[in-house]
C-alpha cells in the first residue's frame, strides 16, 4: 500500500494538535494539585488531553491512507513544534544543540520517507 499525500497532511495536523496539548499540559501542571476537584476544574490540563483524543482520531484516519511505517515518523515532528513553541511562550532557550536535534530529525524524517519510497518502488518491480 503506498502512502497517500493526504495521508501525511493528516498526520502533520495530528502533530500540530499533540504538540499544542503539551503545551496546555504544561499551562495545566503549574496550577495542578492532586485533588479531584482541582483536576477537573484545571482547564488547560482539559483543553489538553481534548486535543490528544483529537490527535489520536486523525492519527487513526490517517494510518487508514498509507504505510505505518512511513506515517508515524512525522509525529517526531512534535519534539520540533514543542521546542519551538516553548521558545515562544515560555522563552526557553533554544541553544546550538537543540537546533542541531531538530535539523538531525527533520533529516531523519526525510531518510525514513524516501527509504519508504524506495521500497514501495522495488515491490511493484517486483
Amino acid at each position: 500500500m503506498s502512502t497517500k499525500s493526504w495521508a501525511i497532511g493528516v498526520m502533520i495536523v495530528t502533530t500540530i494538535f499533540t504538540s499544542v496539548a503539551q503545551i496546555f499540559y504544561k499551562l495545566g501542571a503549574e496550577r495542578l494539585q492532586f485533588n479531584i476537584i482541582s483536576i477537573i476544574t484545571n482547564l488547560p490540563l482539559i483543553t489538553g488531553m481534548v486535543l490528544y483524543v483529537i490527535g489520536a482520531i486523525l492519527m487513526i484516519t490517517a494510518f487508514k491512507g498509507g504505510e505505518v511505517s512511513t506515517l508515524y515518523p512525522i509525529i517526531a515532528t512534535s519534539y520540533i513544534w514543542v521546542s519551538l513553541l516553548s521558545a515562544y511562550l515560555f522563552n526557553e532557550n533554544l541553544n546550538l544543540l537543540r537546533w542541531t536535534g531538530i535539523f538531525i530529525i527533520i533529516a531523519g524524517i526525510i531518510s525514513i520517507s524516501l527509504g519508504s519510497k524506495e521500497t514501495a518502488t522495488n515491490t511493484e518491480v517486483a
